[in-house]
This record gives C-alpha cells, structure tokens and sequence, in this order.
C-alpha cells in the first residue's frame, strides 16, 4: 500500500502536452515533481493527446530537443519549409521562406497524438518524476510554505505537500480558481474543424494561412502528401457544417481556401473545437504559477497555443534549479516577468488577426493587402515576422535559443 502522504518539490496539476513538457524539463535539472492528471497515461485516454495537427515553431522544437522529447517524435513530424499567407479577395500576400533566413525549416508539423506519444515515452526515462494517473485534484489547502493537496487516486484518498504548486490544467483551470486568479474572456463564436486532406498538387512542405469573411483557415503539411486542414466557421454555422457528408466539405473548404493545391480529397474524419480566450490576470499567486493554457488560451490562428506554453514551462524550469525555495516570491515575480512580454505580445497578435484580418469590411481591404505586402517585400519587417513567427519573442528561454543569422 503506498503512502497516503508525502512531499514533492514540485506540484504539477495537469499532465497534458505543457504539464508533461515541465516534469520533463524538472526532472532534467533535478527537481523532484509529482506529476498529476485526471486521464490515465495513454495517448487514447489524454484529452490533449487528439486529432489536432501542431504547427511547432522552430524555438518549440529546439525546446523539445533540450529535454530530449524531440527524439521520440521526429519521424513523425514534417518540416514547413515554406510559410504562404494571404485574404480571401484581396490582392495581398506574404511569404517566408526558410532559406532566406538562414534555417532548414521555420517549423514542424506533427500530430498532437504523436506529440502526447513521445512524452508518454519520455517521462518512462524520468527518475525524479511521480505520476499521479488517473488522479483528481480535490482540494487545495495553501500553508505558509507551499500548498497542501487533496488527491483522488485509484489507491485511495491522498495528500501532497510541495513549496511550490503549478497549474498546468488547462482553460478551466482549477489550480487557477482555487489560488485566487481571476480571468478575462471573450467568445469568438467560432468553431475549428481539423481534419486531413491530400491535395491534388503537392505541398512542398508549405504551410497556409488564408484569412476570410468567416474566420482563418489553414493547411499544413504533413507525411505522404496529406495536408492539416484548420477550418473555421462562425458558431452558428456549426451544426450544418458538421452535417455535411465528405463531398460538401470539401467543396466548402474548397470555397474558403481556394486552388492553390488543386483539388483537395480524401477528407478524414473531421473533429469540432468551440474557440475562447481566457487570459489569466495574473500569473502567480502566493507559492503558486500557471502555465499553458491555464495561464492564456489564444486563437488558435497562427498555431501559438503549445508553442507559448512550451516557452512558460522551459522558463520556469530554468528559474527554479538551484534557488533554496522554488516557490519563492522573488523567483516568481521574476518568472512573470520573463514571461510578460512574449505572453502579451502573442496574445495581442493572435486576437488582432483574427478580429482585423477576418472582419467583413471592404473599407480595410487596401490597408490589410499593404500591410501583407510589406511584410513580404521590406526586409525587416519580413525578418522581425520571421523570427516571432519561429517563437524568438521577448525573452525567451535559454533552452529554445540559437544562433540565428
């Protein structure tokens, strides 16, 4: 029978694709972490293991190779050499292009399932992580030095102390309410169809993002020519969207992203998302911090959501080695800090877009095609879109840097 009570330096509640991100990155340094997750450890029971296609930027993926993850995904991911965005209607567009930045790829490609897969794989080597799962957080009690936690497991009832408690468990987050850390959100009435495509013509390792009247669509690329398609629609149309049998989605999302490929075909099967954002007010409390989609839950436009967790949980696991407290306040103020400028700026591009560069107004079309043309043909407006685009915002985390030209 295991102990019903313990002690842990680090408590992390959510083991999704960031929780699982930061016990890796923990353990690296040396930290002792409990790892809890309501799901049980397989990529068929995580909720955030799913069908979706990941856009990792290129600081994400370096991320991922500095805690060792990158190994166990690699063979399933496929490089965006090339990035195409335009509007639907007007005469607008950027490119960026690999080459011309001095880098073999802006990102990679690769299916959240086989992200969830690789941590699942990495966290099998971790010596200094528990894992809690399935395990339901059903208490919080904060002590002078840290916070005690009430657990539901499958051995029974639970609790655990740690200095410093961190909540990973996502855009509900119930670390989040129960720290005392309120929210702002907005509903964007839009809801996200992913599913996959092969297109007529090849992708050639070329990511789109096409903006429209009824929300952005993208297409990514993928392995054997198949293609990420990321519908968006207003959520009033999503009952009739997600009526339509293969050949009135297609020719729907043929509608929305055009011909660039040819023919899109063979559609998989495709899954609804509702879209929110929900930005914490702040990131810490007392001995307690939030990470990923807990701490900000963006559009998904642009393909930011991992990607600007990843940089929370790799700068906090900087932060903390070393320090006597890891749930000092010195060490977290530092760490909102670190995390203010990328955070808010991303959070600020995401909602922009999607509110400027979707919005029905003829008015603006001359602006938005001068401003897409200006990004592709003003090389330091290119360079900065470039570098963001790849994660290199604000300050970043030491682990997801490199020399760039």
């Amino acid at each position: 029978m295991p102990d019903m009570s313990a002690s842990t330096d680090i408590l992390v509640i959510g083991g999704g694709l960031v929780g699982a991100s930061l016990a890796i990155a923990l353990d690296a340094v040396g930290l002792g972490v409990s790892l809890v997750e309501t799901a049980a450890p397989r990529t068929d029971a995580q909720p955030s293991y799913d069908e979706r296609n990941l856009a990792l930027a290129r600081a994400t993926v370096n991320g991922l190779i500095s805690i060792g993850v990158w190994p166990h995904a690699a063979k399933a991911a496929t490089p965006i050499r090339h990035i195409h965005v335009s509007r639907a209607g007007e005469f607008g567009s950027a490119r960026i292009d690999a080459d011309k930045h001095g880098v073999e790829a802006l990102g990679w490609t690769l299916p959240a399932r086989e992200l969830g897969a690789a941590l699942l794989r990495r966290l099998d080597e971790c010596t200094r992580v528990t894992r809690l799962a399935p395990a339901t957080l059903t208490g919080l009690e904060p002590l002078e030095t840290g916070w005690r936690a009430r657990l539901d497991t499958a051995d029974g009832l639970r609790e655990i102390e740690a200095p410093l408690l961190v909540g990973a468990d996502g855009s509900g987050s119930f670390v989040r309410s129960q720290v005392g850390i309120g929210t702002e959100q907005h509903d964007y009435r839009q809801t996200l169809f992913v599913c996959t495509v092969t297109p007529e013509r090849e992708h050639r390792e070329r990511a789109y993002e096409r903006f429209t009247d009824d929300g952005p669509v993208a297409l990514l690329p993928l392995a054997e020519r198949r293609c990420g398609l990321v519908l968006t629609v207003p959520v009033e149309h999503a009952d009739s969207v997600a009526a339509l049998d293969d050949a009135g989605y297609l020719e729907l999302a043929q509608r929305r992203f055009g011909w660039r490929l040819g023919r899109l075909e063979r559609p998989g099967k495709r899954h609804p998302y509702a879209i929110h954002r929900v930005a914490a007010e702040r990131l810490i409390a007392h001995r307690a911090v939030l990470v990923g989609n807990a701490a900000q839950t963006v559009h998904p436009i642009g393909a930011q959501g991992f990607n600007l967790g990843l940089r929370d949980a790799l700068t906090l696991a900087e932060l903390v080695p070393g320090a006597a407290d890891p749930g000092a306040g010195d060490l977290l103020e530092n760490y909102a800090a670190r995390r203010a400028a990328d955070r808010e700026g991303t959070m600020a591009m995401s909602h922009g877009l999607v509110t400027l560069a979707c919005l029905p107004q003829p008015a603006l079309a001359p602006l938005r095609s001068l401003a897409l043309l200006a990004c592709d043909r003003l090389p330091p407006l290119q360079r900065a879109l470039a570098r963001r685009g790849m994660g290199f915002r604000g300050q970043p985390p030491l682990a997801v840097l490199e020399r760039l030209p």
